[in-house]
């Protein structure tokens, strides 16, 4: 299976991609979109270049599904709606190329990742280098992608060996302490 990570962000949106071969996992690629050289009240603009920047990146790689991160609610509430809106950004490019999307926090992902929801930026690049033995520290953002894909990669199969021994279905309520499915 291959899982698209994306860290949205209105100025720098993360992506990572992985590919999982049982409890394997194999680095693909990663990198960033920006929206940096736009002016900041631009803000169509600025949404229309993560939307084309997601929807390149899935025709590019060919992911099976995606893993996004869930926007926290942050001191200040202007920054929030649009950090909301840059994710919406990139979720309907996932959507509308036809994936599935996961959605976890980062608590969920530092968890998963490094062990400690708490973890700094750069425990969680370490830890992505070495999970998926990579030769340097990735950027912070496409850590951040790939940690959301390592999530997925985790969380996703523990959800569906669970749903396959049992006779319930996976719930799709949005759902913080399992992540949402779409």
């Amino acid at each position: 299976m291959r899982i698209l990570g994306i860290d949205p962000g209105l100025q720098i949106a993360g992506f990572g991609v992985i590919d999982v071969e049982g409890a394997q996992l194999n680095y693909v690629a990663s990198g960033t979109i920006k929206t940096t050289h736009l002016a900041r009240s631009d803000l169509p603009a600025r949404l229309k270049v993560l939307f084309d920047g997601v929807r390149e990146v899935v025709q590019r790689y060919q992911p099976d599904v995606a893993s996004v991160e869930i926007v926290f609610v942050n001191v200040n509430p202007q920054a929030t709606l649009l950090l909301g809106q840059a994710r919406g950004a990139c979720i309907t490019g996932l959507v509308s190329s036809d994936l599935r999307v996961a959605e976890y926090t980062a608590l969920q992902m530092k968890k998963a990742v490094a062990g400690y929801g708490k973890a700094g930026k750069a425990e969680v690049q370490e830890m992505v280098m070495r999970l998926l033995k990579l030769p340097s520290l990735p950027g912070k953002d496409a850590a951040d992608a790939l940690g959301l894909a390592i999530t997925h990669a985790h969380v996703g199969r523990s959800a569906a060996i669970l749903a396959a021994a049992t006779a319930l279905k996976p719930n799709s309520s949005a759902s913080y302490k399992a992540g949402r499915h779409y």
